[in-house]
């Protein structure tokens, strides 16, 4: 069968092909980009196109028993950007699958539906709360996706964490390079908050799990995340512990600097936006019982191993000579620092 996924040349859209054609699936991409050099596996068929443009979808879903819905925008975009792909987006897939008569869409959801939630573990059952542009764009997309359910399209909706494995960049760049350079690296507050995250392969194989399962089991809303971690100062030592440096993660205290990056956000000279701040002064995990029990999801990598695996494929990445690019517009992509790469002195 041809399964066709949207925003394929993303991290996460890259995994999901290679993924699928490595169990012998016929892949369909779209996405605005062409797959990195040398990526896109034997066999895959990439259209290049906006998923907002009808007749792109119509090309890319020609044929497809199923779609996977990655393509998104990131909390950095401008809110009318970020509205515009996630929701004005979402609406165009789903109303090209129904067009196509496709019977099944994964959608790619995001935990950051539940806002800043007080209830911790989070389970599925809280309601929308979302926080800013990102959140919000995030909740209307999932609500319009639900809605699309008939008896006609099953619809899985997938609420991962933060994800990371070989590929990603984003933030946690700024991480790695301080490691790297043979810096302390510092937290809000003392870092004991537990910050839940995931790897991509687990993420990859939550997708294919709800690819397959009965409709009465697909047909519903999973949080996605590890089973096994710790504190951020733990997870953030690890990385300092692997560049070899014998650097430390340094306490900041919360208050002033909460205010100091959220100075630095608003006049566009930090790319640590609001909800990531609030987010890490408090524990932030979700319940994945529901996931477990129902789609036998088993977490195979802990935040640490993500995290690890994630800071030795930056390393290969820097030794090899590959450029990574700097523009800050993927996941795939370091962010550009703006101030905070001239406070790395002071560490």
């Amino acid at each position: 069968m041809v399964i066709a996924v949207t925003g394929a040349a993303g991290m996460l859209g890259s995994s999901v092909v290679a993924r699928l054609v490595a169990d012998g699936v016929d892949v369909v991409g779209l996405d605005l980009r062409e797959p990195a050099p040398g990526t896109a596996p034997p066999g895959y068929r990439h259209f290049t196109g906006d998923v907002r443009d009808p007749a792109a979808l119509r090309q890319a879903l020609t044929g497809a028993a199923a779609v996977v819905h990655c393509a998104a925008a990131l909390p950095s975009y401008p809110a009318a950007q970020i509205r515009s792909i996630v929701v004005d987006g979402s609406r165009a897939v789903l109303d090209a699958v129904r067009a196509a008569r496709v019977p099944r869409l994964v959608y790619i959801s995001s935990t950051a539906v539940y806002g800043l939630p007080r209830q911790v573990p989070t389970p599925e059952e809280h309601p929308y709360a979302p926080v800013d542009p990102y959140s919000t764009a995030k909740a209307d997309a999932e609500r319009l996706a639900v809605g699309y359910r008939d008896a006609d399209l099953v619809l899985p909706v997938l609420r991962p964490k933060t994800f990371l494995g070989p590929g990603r960049m984003g933030l946690f760049s700024m991480l790695f390079q301080w490691a790297q350079e043979g810096r302390n690296f510092p937290v809000l507050g003392d870092g004991q908050v537990r910050i839940q995250m995931l790897h991509v392969a687990d993420l990859v194989e939550a997708v294919v799990t709800v690819l397959r399962a009965p409709a009465e089991v697909a047909n519903d809303t999973y949080n996605i995340g590890a089973a096994e971690f710790g504190t951020l100062r733990e997870d953030f030592q690890a990385v300092l512990d692997a560049a070899g440096h014998g650097k430390r993660v340094v306490a900041l205290p919360a208050r002033p600097a909460l205010a100091a990056l959220g100075l630095l956000e608003r006049t566009r000279l930090s790319p640590v936006y609001g909800r990531l701040l609030h987010k890490l002064m408090d524990d932030s995990y979700v319940d994945i019982g529901r996931a477990r029990q129902r789609l036998g999801f088993s977490p195979r990598y802990s935040n640490r191993d993500a995290v690890l695996e994630t800071f030795r494929w930056w390393q290969g990445q820097r030794t090899s000579g590959t450029p990574a690019g700097a523009s800050g517009r993927t996941s795939r992509d370091p962010w550009r620092q703006g101030v905070l790469a001239a406070a790395k002195v002071f560490f």
